[in-house]
This record gives C-alpha cells, structure tokens and sequence, in this order.
C-alpha cells in the first residue's frame, strides 16, 4: 500500500447512503446514452470514411436465428479468478462474453443499417434470456466472487444494447414488459450486494455496478436505481485526489495505470447516460475534484510513471494498452471536450469497441472531422499513442 494513499479516507458503503440525490430523478426513458436518431442521420449523409467502413461492416449483421437459438445461462457456475488462473478463466467466461458480443452486434447492426429486423432480433434474444431467468443463480460468494463480477458487464451490455432499439420498436410490448421486469429484478438483487470494504464496496467494481444501475433505471422509470449509478460518481469524486488520482485504482502496484483507465472506462459511460437525463455531471465538483483532473492525470501517468511518486512502482503493466476496448469511454468523453493528448491517442486506436460497455462506440460518437483512416502501423501504434511507457 502507498505511503500516500489513505484508504480510510475513501467513502464506505455506508457514507455513500448518506448522499443527497433526491435532485436526480429519471426525466426520459427513451434517451439512452446518445441520441440513436440523429446519429443515424449523420451516418446516412458522412463521407467520412472509417464511419463508412464501420458502417458498411455492422451492416452485414449476425444471424438472427443463430443468435435466438443459443442457450440462456440458467445455471451458477464457478468462474476462477482471472490473475491466478487466466487460461481457465477465459473458458470459463466465453459464454457470457458471446452475449455481451451478441447484444452490442445487433444494436450495431441497428444503427449501421437502420433495419428494424436487427432491433426487433435483440428484443427477441433477450427476451429468451428473461423467460428463462438467466442468471438469477449467480449468488455472491465472498470467496469466489468473479461469477458476481461477470454478472456485472452482462447486465450493463443488454441494458445498453437494448435502450439503442427500444424506441423503435413498436409491436413487442409484452416481450419488452418481460426483458425490462427482469432486467430490473437482477439490478436490484445484485446491487444490494455491498462488497468487500475498501475493494469491491467502493472500487471499479462499484462503477461497473453503477453502470448498469443507471442505465436500467432509466429505462424501466426506476429512480433508486438512477440515484445508486449516480452515488457512485459522487463517490469517486470524494475519493479522489488533489493530483487526480482515484485512490483504490493507484494502489493496485503495477496496475496502477491499467486500474485508473479501468476506473474511466465505467465512470464515463456512467456519466454520459447521467448527462443524457438533462444533468450537468460532467461539470460536478465534489470536495474539490471534478472527473477532468482524474482524466488528465490518466495521461501525465502513461506520460511519465514517475509521475505515480509513492503511489505505485514505476514499472507498469501496459497489456492493456494493445486493446482498443479500454479507450471506447475517450471516444465519449471528446464528444463533449477537446482533449488534444486523448485524441492523438485515440486516433491510434480506432475503431473502438466494448463488447459490453457500449459496443462500437466509434460508430455511435466519432465526429466526422476528427479521423478519416485507420492507423494502419500497428508496429508503431504502441510506441507512438504510449512513449512514456516502455516496460
């Protein structure tokens, strides 16, 4: 543990109940986490070619009946830990990676083709999931919680593949009433589990629980759920510190860097659907922070790891940063500000896709002005985007 970072400062379970968030409330329904219409509009007139090659591409969807002919997960299942055991722990959780692909697949082919044949197939496969209540079995157990935290990424993929389609959808209403009844049933249930103190209660984990607590409780009118997505930026601003650091993410050791991106990577989104119900959270100042100075100081460290001082060992795990699935909430973020060091770096790995938390986000929030090709070097993409890291 860092010299410099005091756990005990960082906000329990318990101080986060104490919030005030009656201000926030559940304004529209159907908003989603951008504006589906007018993108797809842009989409129809651009000339700009990657969104015309990422268009062409998801246009060409995946099999539908392919799709609703694959089995719901209805069973617990162990899943092993992924630094122990990583090999084992693919295995073990390539089916529910395969639903999280297969929701972000078909809103992507949504949106690319404008087709309402893959919009209604998303409804149709998820509604299979919800008849059969999957995963209403993955129980928390303390000592193997990686079932706990895959359920996570699973629920924020379909709530937000499938706010991409609802609004267009108008001859399924008893489907949805069932996808949206059990969406809501496992958000409840698996946010009232509080984690572990100083780890998963309050950590990345506690923003990946926030994500979908958000989305689902925009889209089924749920104002308690809206408020615990949103307690968990408060709480990660109260946390922060005076450098920009969040304090749980830092003091990972060599995955210092890797777990403040991490962090970014659900606090984001999370904001971006916040911002979508009419709030300025992208402008929330809490004890003196604001998410810009956990952004910036993300970069002064792949800058410079010296700058982690006594936070972390200077040298870092950088895997992450071949995988374009960790940069999709830039992508977000730069719809709103310009952010010069974040677009250079981001124009070296688009186009970018999430299975879970967004899918590909590119498509949905590129501004046509900003990239017209793919970085094509991949021998230079890693020295080039991240020279301050050559461990």
């Amino acid at each position: 543990m860092s010299a410099n970072v005091n756990l005990d400062e960082t906000l329990s379970n318990e101080g986060r109940q104490h919030l005030d968030l009656s201000g926030y409330r559940v304004t529209d329904t159907n908003a989603g986490y951008f504006d589906v219409d007018a993108r797809m509009a842009l989409l129809e007139q651009t000339d700009n070619t990657m969104l015309l090659q990422l268009s062409d591409q998801y246009s060409m969807g995946p099999s539908c009946r392919q799709k609703t002919s694959s089995q719901p997960i209805t069973t617990r299942g162990a899943i092993p830990g992924f630094y122990p055991s990583p090999a084992a722990w693919e295995q073990a959780t390539r089916p529910l990676f395969a639903f999280e692909d297969s929701v972000s697949d078909l809103a992507g082919a949504f949106v690319a083709s404008g087709d309402i044949y893959y919009g209604e197939c998303l409804v149709h496969y998820l509604y299979r999931w919800a008849e059969a209540e999957a995963l209403t079995d993955f129980v928390y157990d303390p000592a193997q919680p990686q079932a706990w935290f895959a359920s996570e990424s699973m629920l924020f993929a379909a709530a937000m593949a499938y706010s991409i389609v609802r609004p267009s959808i108008d001859s399924l209403e008893e489907e949805q009433s069932v996808i949206e009844q059990w969406l809501q049933r496992l958000a409840q249930e698996h946010s009232a589990v509080p984690g572990v103190a100083q780890q998963s209660c309050c950590n990345n984990h506690l923003y990946r629980r926030a994500l979908y607590a958000s989305m689902i409780g925009v889209l089924v009118e749920d104002d308690d759920l809206f408020r615990f997505g949103v307690g968990a930026i408060y709480s990660a601003l109260h946390d922060m510190t005076e450098e920009g650091a969040l304090p749980l993410e830092v003091n990972r050791g060599r995955r210092a860097i890797h777990y403040q991106n991490y962090a970014l990577s659900y606090l984001i989104p999370n904001m971006q659907i916040i911002h979508r119900q009419g709030y300025d959270i992208f402008d929330l100042e809490v004890a003196d922070s604001t998410i810009h100075e956990g952004v910036d100081y993300l970069f002064q460290i792949l800058d410079d790891p010296e700058a982690l001082g006594n936070y972390a060992p200077r040298e870092q795990y950088t895997g992450f940063l071949r995988d374009p699935q960790y940069f999709t909430w830039m992508e977000m973020y730069l719809s709103h500000f310009d952010h010069e060091d974040m677009e250079s770096l981001l124009s070296r790995m688009r186009p970018t896709y999430s299975r879970s938390a967004g899918g590909p986000v590119t498509l949905y929030f590129m501004d046509p002005d900003a990239q017209e090709h793919f970085y094509m070097d991949e021998q230079r993409q890693e020295t080039d985007a991240f020279h301050g890291l050559d461990n």
